[in-house]
Protein backbone atom coordinates (compact mmCIF):
# COMPACT_ATOMS: atom_id res chain seq x y z
CA UNK A 1 0.00 0.00 0.00
CA UNK A 2 1.45 3.40 -1.05
CA UNK A 3 1.46 5.89 2.32
CA UNK A 4 1.79 9.44 1.27
CA UNK A 5 3.43 11.25 3.90
CA UNK A 6 4.69 14.91 2.83
CA UNK A 7 2.57 17.81 1.37
CA UNK A 8 3.82 20.05 -1.52
CA UNK A 9 3.91 23.45 -1.94
CA UNK A 10 4.01 23.01 -5.34
CA UNK A 11 4.50 20.54 -7.79
CA UNK A 12 6.84 20.43 -11.45
CA UNK A 13 5.13 21.50 -14.55
CA UNK A 14 5.14 18.25 -15.81
CA UNK A 15 4.53 15.85 -12.66
CA UNK A 16 2.28 13.12 -13.04
CA UNK A 17 -0.54 12.94 -10.42
CA UNK A 18 -3.54 11.10 -9.48
CA UNK A 19 -6.26 12.74 -8.10
CA UNK A 20 -8.35 11.91 -5.41
CA UNK A 21 -11.66 13.35 -3.93
CA UNK A 22 -12.89 13.34 0.07
CA UNK A 23 -15.23 15.14 2.25
CA UNK A 24 -14.09 18.27 4.38
CA UNK A 25 -14.62 15.84 7.39
CA UNK A 26 -11.91 13.35 6.08
CA UNK A 27 -9.27 16.38 4.63
CA UNK A 28 -9.19 18.01 8.56
CA UNK A 29 -7.43 14.29 9.33
CA UNK A 30 -3.70 14.12 9.22
CA UNK A 31 -4.28 9.90 9.28
CA UNK A 32 -6.67 8.42 7.01
CA UNK A 33 -6.98 5.39 4.14
CA UNK A 34 -9.03 5.90 1.17
CA UNK A 35 -9.39 4.24 -1.95
CA UNK A 36 -8.14 5.62 -5.39
CA UNK A 37 -10.48 5.43 -8.55
CA UNK A 38 -8.57 2.98 -10.31
CA UNK A 39 -9.23 0.70 -6.96
CA UNK A 40 -6.05 1.11 -4.92
CA UNK A 41 -5.86 1.41 -1.66
CA UNK A 42 -3.57 4.40 0.12
CA UNK A 43 -2.81 5.35 3.42
CA UNK A 44 -2.17 9.05 4.33
CA UNK A 45 -0.02 9.96 7.39
CA UNK A 46 0.63 13.59 7.47
CA UNK A 47 2.35 15.73 9.17
CA UNK A 48 -0.50 17.76 11.50
CA UNK A 49 -0.20 21.18 9.94
CA UNK A 50 -3.77 21.85 8.95
CA UNK A 51 -6.74 21.10 6.59
CA UNK A 52 -5.96 19.79 3.48
CA UNK A 53 -7.16 22.07 1.43
CA UNK A 54 -8.94 21.55 -2.73
CA UNK A 55 -6.43 21.58 -5.17
CA UNK A 56 -3.61 20.24 -2.10
CA UNK A 57 -0.80 18.20 -3.32
CA UNK A 58 1.02 15.14 -1.20
CA UNK A 59 3.53 12.72 -2.08
CA UNK A 60 4.53 9.28 -0.82
CA UNK A 61 8.33 9.07 0.24
CA UNK A 62 9.14 7.35 -3.51
CA UNK A 63 7.60 10.54 -5.38
CA UNK A 64 4.55 9.05 -6.20
CA UNK A 65 2.37 12.07 -6.19
CA UNK A 66 -1.66 12.95 -5.70
CA UNK A 67 -3.48 15.99 -5.91
CA UNK A 68 -6.35 16.10 -3.32
CA UNK A 69 -9.95 17.83 -4.44
CA UNK A 70 -12.96 19.04 -2.43
CA UNK A 71 -15.84 16.12 -2.95
CA UNK A 72 -19.01 17.40 -3.57
CA UNK A 73 -21.20 16.89 -0.42
CA UNK A 74 -24.57 16.94 0.65
CA UNK A 75 -24.76 20.93 2.14
CA UNK A 76 -27.16 23.78 3.19
CA UNK A 77 -27.20 26.58 0.64
CA UNK A 78 -28.06 29.96 1.66
CA UNK A 79 -28.91 32.83 -1.31
CA UNK A 80 -30.58 36.21 -1.06
CA UNK A 81 -32.27 38.87 -3.02
CA UNK A 82 -29.75 41.35 -1.86
CA UNK A 83 -26.46 40.98 -0.33
CA UNK A 84 -26.67 42.55 2.47
CA UNK A 85 -28.83 39.85 3.40
CA UNK A 86 -26.53 37.53 2.75
CA UNK A 87 -23.76 39.04 4.87
CA UNK A 88 -26.36 39.01 8.11
CA UNK A 89 -26.58 35.14 6.92
CA UNK A 90 -23.13 34.96 7.31
CA UNK A 91 -22.67 37.16 10.40
CA UNK A 92 -25.59 35.64 12.19
CA UNK A 93 -23.89 31.94 11.51
CA UNK A 94 -20.44 32.82 11.99
CA UNK A 95 -21.76 33.76 15.82
CA UNK A 96 -22.62 30.43 16.25
CA UNK A 97 -18.86 28.79 14.89
CA UNK A 98 -20.04 26.87 12.19
CA UNK A 99 -17.85 25.76 9.60
CA UNK A 100 -19.05 28.19 6.30
CA UNK A 101 -17.89 28.16 3.22
CA UNK A 102 -18.71 32.08 1.03
CA UNK A 103 -19.15 32.73 -2.12
CA UNK A 104 -19.99 35.88 -3.52
CA UNK A 105 -23.40 34.36 -4.48
CA UNK A 106 -23.99 32.21 -1.94
CA UNK A 107 -23.28 30.78 2.08
CA UNK A 108 -22.70 26.99 2.87
CA UNK A 109 -22.95 25.28 5.77
CA UNK A 110 -23.49 21.27 6.66
CA UNK A 111 -26.82 20.20 7.10
CA UNK A 112 -28.33 22.19 10.26
CA UNK A 113 -32.18 22.10 10.19
CA UNK A 114 -31.73 24.32 13.37
CA UNK A 115 -29.51 26.79 11.38
CA UNK A 116 -31.76 26.52 8.47
CA UNK A 117 -35.15 27.48 10.03
CA UNK A 118 -33.07 30.78 11.47
CA UNK A 119 -32.14 31.49 8.00
CA UNK A 120 -35.99 31.25 6.75
CA UNK A 121 -36.49 33.54 9.87
CA UNK A 122 -34.35 36.18 8.48
CA UNK A 123 -36.14 36.16 5.19
CA UNK A 124 -33.24 34.46 3.27
CA UNK A 125 -33.51 31.34 0.35
CA UNK A 126 -32.13 28.20 1.75
CA UNK A 127 -32.12 24.34 -0.33
CA UNK A 128 -30.07 21.14 0.34
CA UNK A 129 -27.45 20.83 -2.54
CA UNK A 130 -24.57 18.54 -3.49
CA UNK A 131 -21.37 21.25 -3.84
CA UNK A 132 -17.50 20.86 -2.59
CA UNK A 133 -16.94 22.39 1.21
CA UNK A 134 -14.19 24.55 1.14
CA UNK A 135 -15.00 26.29 4.15
CA UNK A 136 -13.03 29.28 5.53
CA UNK A 137 -10.17 28.48 7.30
CA UNK A 138 -10.73 31.16 10.10
CA UNK A 139 -8.57 34.55 11.30
CA UNK A 140 -6.50 32.44 13.90
CA UNK A 141 -6.02 29.06 11.49
CA UNK A 142 -2.69 28.25 11.68
CA UNK A 143 -1.80 27.18 8.42
CA UNK A 144 -3.55 27.20 5.37
CA UNK A 145 -3.08 26.29 1.64
CA UNK A 146 -4.86 29.52 0.44
CA UNK A 147 -2.68 30.94 -1.93
CA UNK A 148 -3.14 34.44 -1.90
CA UNK A 149 -0.76 36.05 0.16
CA UNK A 150 -1.07 36.30 3.92
CA UNK A 151 -0.16 40.07 5.42
CA UNK A 152 3.06 39.08 6.71
CA UNK A 153 4.42 37.55 3.33
CA UNK A 154 2.77 40.77 1.30
CA UNK A 155 4.83 42.88 3.99
CA UNK A 156 7.83 40.34 3.13
CA UNK A 157 7.08 41.18 -0.48
CA UNK A 158 6.93 44.86 -0.63
CA UNK A 159 10.24 45.29 1.33
CA UNK A 160 12.42 43.28 -0.98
Amino acid sequence: MKIYTQRLDDIKKNQMFEVLELSFDTRQKSRFRATLANGTDIGVDLPRTGILRSGSFIATAEGDVLRIDAKPEHLMQVTAQHGFDLLKAAYHLGNRHVPLMLTPAAVYFEPDHVLAEMIIGLGLFIEEVEHPFEPESGAYAQHSHDHRLSPIKALHHVHH
